[in-house]
């Protein structure tokens, strides 16, 4: 037995690519062009993957814009002015809004998995995002001819068919994107938005096997955008009791940038189910500084001190560029920091015996 040790998604776009973009939005290339630069960028991306030791690899959301909204992109019933989600630093980011019914997704992800499987020959795990995050687009004063009940009936049937999707084209696992939990929580500290968001997600996993679910994860974090954050200040007593009543095997929960893990990790280890595994993060994206495969490897061994080894996993905090226009970290940094988890969670496995 070792440690399973796994990507959370995004890594940042190469200099040409983000190019690309800004000369496709401006009409200077066309799609086709686009295309051959995300080719480039993928098969880039999965090398150096490859490079780092990674057991599994992400296809480093090289093809999407934003890890939030790709299920969107090309639909003709959408207004720009839906949610506004403010971070830290002061920057934002604003959901689109949706303007006619009936919903459903422009693009899936399985798309981006057959891509990447194409380009190695190591397992490929695959992000989506939460079905409480694509719920977010509904207006709040309703859309004529289509109810907010209606609305969500499509959306379960869409955000299941994603997963489907990826699982039927060969994914090692399906990482579901929940960074709106935490977030939920400084919108309404009750706790009742974040209840109605567990069990929106939960809609969707009731469609997969309890044999499937121990393929599908959900991932939390306070933000991860242009070295900021936007719920880090959130305790994650109010929120990890809650997480784990999602219906999947696998749970990625940010750690490394936590000021108390020993605290944190008491709450997963009262919290996490036995039919689960726990992922938790020893590499923080947002800091520049490249942790040492020792560091990653003691925090490993004080997850294990709260945790059984055989229910424990490490990962990244968060993805390290979910926006495309996000350039804070390089893709070196990017991965060295990935290169010091694989071996700092090998050297945790050989500690403990587990190797």
């Amino acid at each position: 037995m070792t440690i399973p040790t796994e990507p959370i998604g995004s890594i940042p776009r190469p200099a040409y690519l983000l190019a690309g973009l800004g000369d496709f939005a401006e009409g200077r290339i066309d799609a086709e062009a686009l295309a051959a630069l995300e080719a480039r960028a993928l098969a880039e991306t999965i090398s150096r993957f490859e490079e780092t030791g990674s057991p599994v690899l992400t296809d480093g959301e090289q093809g999407k814009q934003s890890f939030a909204t790709y299920p969107l992109a090309g639909s003709d019933s959408l207004a720009p002015d839906g949610v506004v989600i403010p971070f830290a630093d002061g920057h934002t980011r604003q959901l689109p809004k949706l303007t006619a019914g009936p919903f459903r997704y422009q693009r899936y992800a399985d798309e981006y998995l057959t891509r990447a499987k194409k380009a190695t020959e190591k397992p490929v795990k695959q992000a989506v995002i939460a079905a409480s995050a694509i719920g977010l687009v509904y207006p709040p004063d309703g859309i004529e001819g289509y109810s907010q009940e209606q609305f969500l009936a499509d959306l379960v049937d869409e955000a299941a068919a994603d997963i489907r999707r990826s699982l039927d084209a060969g994914a090692d696992s399906v990482q579901i994107d929940f960074t709106e939990g935490r977030l939920s929580l400084k919108l309404d500290p009750s706790g009742g938005l974040l209840r109605s968001f567990v069990e929106l997600n939960n809609r969707v996993l009731d469609r997969f096997t309890d044999e499937e679910r121990q393929k599908i994860g959900v991932h939390t974090c306070p933000g991860g955008d242009q070295d900021s954050v936007h719920s880090l200040d959130v305790d994650y007593a109010d929120l990890l009791p809650t997480l784990f009543q999602l219906k999947t095997g696998r749970v990625y929960v940010q750690l490394a940038s936590e000021p108390d893990p020993d605290r944190v990790l008491a709450i997963i280890a009262d919290s996490l189910r036995p039919d689960q595994r726990v992922f938790v993060g020893v590499v923080d994206p947002i800091d520049p500084v490249v942790e040492t495969a020792e560091q990653v490897r003691d925090r490993v061994l004080t997850a294990a001190r709260h945790l059984p080894p055989d229910r424990l996993g490490t990962c990244d905090d968060c993805g390290f560029s979910p926006f495309a226009d996000d350039t804070s970290t390089s893709r070196d940094i990017a991965f060295a920091k990935i290169a010091a988890r694989v071996e700092g969670t090998r050297l945790a496995a050989e500690a403990l015996g587990l190797s």
